[in-house]
């Protein structure tokens, strides 16, 4: 069953002799419960890919469908609301609010929702992680494996319908990045969790169940199921 689909997705910078075609029409189809990595070199489209799939920018045409809902159609406040609620991120950054304790961080998104924590569930997510002795704790007490980590279960937190993760272990060494990459994985397969990573380094997007690849905007290889 498809949780994610784009149908001609096209996102053009400038006119003329100066447009830039980022992307050059998109067709892509993701599975519920699926871990999908994007592949492509500086400059491909993916990072824009990605934005568009998580509603944090507008396309030029095409459409963007997540969960059932054409979320490239919807206005800012709405789109803003069902970004909150459906779709988690996992930066590069860690992107942690550094006065907030760890599980402070945690829960942060679920709290700006109005929502109630489902703490059984949200107690399992950190077991798994491996932050239950680092919930009290600030950002700038832990290293950069763990506060990804955080930054994942911060993700998972609000149950999203697809988690995207952009280049989640740039900022990290080899050995942590396979440690992150594979609890990012158990989480996934734990937790019923659908995951789009982009990344640009191939040993990474192994882990994956399918990979694709983008250049110059348009899809290279992967982009069909049957392929």
């Amino acid at each position: 069953m498809k949780i994610l689909q784009t149908q001609d997705l096209k996102k053009y910078y400038g006119s003329g002799e100066n447009q830039v075609k980022a992307l050059d029409g998109i067709n892509l189809e993701v599975e519920r419960g699926e871990f999908l990595a994007i592949v492509g070199t500086s400059g491909s489209g993916k990072s824009t890919l990605l934005h568009m799939l998580g509603g944090l920018d507008y396309p030029t045409s095409g459409k963007v469908i997540v969960d059932d809902k054409d979320i490239s159609s919807l206005k800012k406040d709405a789109l803003c609301i069902f970004r909150r609620r459906k779709i988690g991120f996992v930066f590069q950054s860690y992107n942690l609010v550094p006065v907030l304790n760890i599980y402070e961080n945690i829960v942060l998104p679920i709290e700006l929702d109005g929502n109630e924590v489902d703490k059984d569930y949200v107690d399992r997510v950190v077991e798994i992680l491996g932050l239950k002795e680092k919930l009290l704790s600030l950002p700038s007490q832990l290293s950069g494996g763990q506060q990804q980590r955080a930054a994942i279960a911060r993700a998972l937190a609000s149950k999203p319908a697809i988690l995207l993760a952009d280049e989640p272990t740039g900022n990290l060494d080899s050995r942590t990045s396979q440690d992150v990459l594979g609890l990012l994985k158990v989480t996934g397969e734990r937790f019923g969790q659908t995951i789009v990573m982009i990344t640009h380094n191939d040993e990474i997007a192994q882990l994956a169940d399918r990979i694709i690849r983008i250049e110059d905007g348009r899809i290279l290889k992967g982009g069909d199921r049957d392929e």
